[in-house]
């Protein structure tokens, strides 16, 4: 099942890095994909139901869907960059 998810606050590859990370670790996650222009996330599951588990992670992360965005989830994401980017610099 391929879930196409348009969120908000996506800015760079810091956003993305975090968001593959940890969307990879839900079970029967096989590919993340994130878009960073148009803010899309796209996520192949062999689980049917990765659908609410996926958004909500998302939005836990800083990253709602579109039309859901607030000051909290613009705060959530900026933590998730920064972790991201720190990510990235370690490998």
């Amino acid at each position: 099942m391929k879930y196409r998810i348009e969120v908000e606050n996506i800015k760079c590859g810091g956003c993305a890095g975090s968001i593959q990370s940890s969307l990879s670790n839900i079970k029967g996650t096989e590919k993340v994909d994130v878009d960073i222009e148009h803010e899309i996330v796209t996520v192949s599951s062999v689980d049917e139901n990765a659908h609410d588990i996926i958004v909500s992670k998302l939005a836990d992360m800083g990253y709602p869907e579109k039309g859901n965005n607030n000051l909290l989830a613009k705060a959530k994401s900026y933590v998730s960059c920064a972790v991201g980017r720190m990510n990235a610099s370690m490998s």
